[in-house]
């Protein structure tokens, strides 16, 4: 049916809401797609919900084509799935938990690994029935503790979330690959730029990871990429590790006075002063010359807070979501991490430790970072801290650095984390080229989950040889929602929005520009047949309303293609513009029907 805007659940903003911080946010907004309900969650309106479930429908179709079949869960579940799992512990403050009226303990999804688990393990049991694949497209529910950017970040939102099930690694592989090779077409049929990129499985476990990122300056995460075709989220990026040196030879470490010099800026030009060096002996001291040991405080799943040293280059800054990402593997719990700098009362605890002038142990095995009386704790270094490279660091004395300072002779670590910020013209770890750094959206995200849920929830079937085996896993998500959002982010302009136009409310946008009653049954009439033809129509048939407005509602609501009926009429013609480009052009009126549908088949 032609949508009439004269009835049209729509209200069009001409100001930007005050809460909004993107594009894709204010013109959601402005133009009548969606409403703010409260922080993080959002109603959709009528052309909201239409541009949804035409990405519905796009994830659809591709999750048929690879074979998958569409179930649905609920979004309230009980607790003792999660419990099996330990993830009702691991999340945290991450989830909405709620009681019954009998005091039962549920919660609002984040994910279904465990019902898409014991689902498999209700209904099978024999090699026989596997391979599978499973999806859903449900609400999603976060308890976001700063929700922001309209729907990149919100409390609910909408996934596609499909698992494959597998008898052995090799099943799991191509259930994988399948997945991938349907994101890219998705993504592809929506008109959205994706970059895949190499990830960290983090919390969800898995031998194997990617994140699909769609580029932008808005993003939230970090990738680099290689000319050479390297590409990975920052968190997922390793180190070119340099050679270990041979320290036989290395003259003993040095303790001098000096004063004022709590930071590597001030601590080089005293090194330059104290202990000049020749072109021969390495040319002046530099930041990379010396090791900046980071206290960082690392609030684990279960509210424990805990202190870490972490040694890096004084070049480096420290990314504290590399940190969390990575440090796992030296802390023995599972779940949500999150590390932040370590602060005064966090400090106040440790009053051993030296602020401006802390180092690491003064010889191997020794407690905390040479401190007699301290308590250990963990100490972890960047991967180019390799044994026999000598530093300038704290003495772990107010007012004195060490200089010639070798790792492997005169201090330890209890382990080498991923942990410093990648810069652009870093070395690709896989030698294809400098890396260069894009900020994207992440809008994919698959893992080769393996036999981690599997095995907490005991599914297994029989296998050729009548033994039971576990079933290996692999997850695959899509943020529906915010799909929408990064396409409005990257499909507008200064008017509004432009859809492209596979999502797109409709196919044209007609508009009723005059008084004259001939004016608006030509349009009506138009509108009808382009109907006929099989186009989604909208017609802004509001009487009263002036030409510049309901110009201006036609370029907000962003349809791409406006065919505009006025005063042209007298002379056989009405405007056909193309939203994306601008251009316009008078095309006569028993033409205009066929005009456009060429342009809308021909796209």
């Amino acid at each position: 049916m032609v949508l009439r805007l004269s009835k049209l659940f729509l209200r069009t903003l001409r100001e930007d809401p005050a809460d909004a911080e993107v594009a894709s946010h204010r013109l959601l907004v402005r133009a009548g797609y969606i409403r703010r309900a409260a922080p993080g969650i959002y109603t959709w309106l009528p052309l909201g919900l239409s541009v949804l479930r035409k990405v519905e429908q796009v994830i659809r179709e591709e999750m048929a084509a690879i074979g998958a079949q569409e179930v649905h869960f609920p979004a309230l579940l009980p607790k003792e799935p999660y419990e099996a799992t330990n993830r009702w512990t691991e999340y945290g403050e991450g989830i909405f938990r709620l009681k019954d009226r009998k005091g039962g303990d549920y919660l609002l999804a984040p994910t279904h690994e465990e019902m898409f688990t014991l689902l498999v393990k209700d209904l099978y049991s024999s090699y026989k029935d596997l391979p599978l694949s499973i999806y859903q497209i449900q609400n999603k529910y976060r308890d976001e503790a700063r929700p922001r950017a309209g729907l990149l970040r919100g409390r609910e939102f909408i996934m596609k979330d499909s698992y494959s099930f597998d008898v052995d690694d090799a099943g799991l592989d191509a259930s994988y690959n399948a997945h991938r090779a349907a994101y890219l077409k998705i993504f592809e049929r929506l008109g959205l730029e994706v970059v895949p990129v190499a990830a960290t499985a983090g919390a969800m476990g898995g031998s194997r990871s990617e994140e699909f990122l769609h580029p932008t300056e808005i993003g939230e995460d970090t990738f680099v990429r290689s000319a050479g075709g390297y590409a990975a989220n920052v968190e997922a990026v390793t180190t070119v590790v340099p050679a270990e040196i041979d320290y036989t030879n290395a003259p003993a470490a040095d303790i001098r006075d000096t004063p004022n010099t709590p930071t590597i800026e001030t601590l080089v030009d005293a090194a330059n002063q104290l202990v000049p060096r020749g072109e021969n002996d390495g040319g002046a001291w530099t930041a990379a010359d010396t090791l900046k040991n980071v206290v960082l405080a690392v609030t684990l799943p279960t509210g424990e807070r805990q202190i870490v040293v972490i040694g890096v280059p004084g070049d480096r800054g420290v990314d504290l979501k590399r940190v969390e990402a990575n440090i796992g593997t030296y802390l023995p719990v599972a779940g949500e991490i999150t590390v932040e700098a370590a602060g005064e009362e966090d400090l106040a605890r440790n009053p051993l430790i030296v602020r401006g002038y802390l180092g690491p142990g003064m010889s191997l095995g020794t407690p905390l970072l040479g401190l007699e009386g301290a308590a250990k704790l963990l100490y972890l270094v960047d991967p180019r801290v390799v044994s026999g490279t000598a530093w300038v660091t704290g003495a772990n004395m107010a007012g004195k650095h060490v200089f010639g300072l070798v790792a492997g002779r005169d201090f330890g670590w209890d382990g080498v984390i991923e942990c410093t910020e990648v810069r652009a013209g870093d070395e690709a770890p896989d030698g294809s080229g400098p890396l260069e750094t894009k900020r994207g959206i992440e809008m994919g995200h698959i893992f080769a989950l393996g036999r981690k849920y599997a095995e907490a929830l005991e599914l297994k079937v029989l296998d050729q040889n009548g033994k039971q085996v576990v079933v290996t896993m692999g997850s695959y998500g899509v943020g529906v929602t915010r799909a929408v959002a990064a396409l409005a982010e990257s499909n507008h302009d200064a008017k509004g929005l432009i859809w492209p136009r596979a999502v797109a409310p409709a196919d044209v946008h007609v508009v009723a520009v005059g008084r004259g009653e001939e004016i608006f049954a030509a349009a009506e009439q138009l509108a009808l047949e382009l109907e006929a033809n099989g186009l989604e129509v909208i017609y802004d048939d509001r009487p009263k309303v002036s030409p510049g407005v309901k110009f201006g509602d036609a370029e907000l609501i962003g349809v791409p293609t406006i065919l505009a009926v006025g005063k042209g009429l007298v002379d056989g013609v009405v405007e056909i513009k193309d939203r994306r480009s601008g251009e316009a052009e008078n095309v006569a009126v028993d033409k205009a029907v066929d005009y456009v549908v060429n342009a809308v088949r021909s796209k």
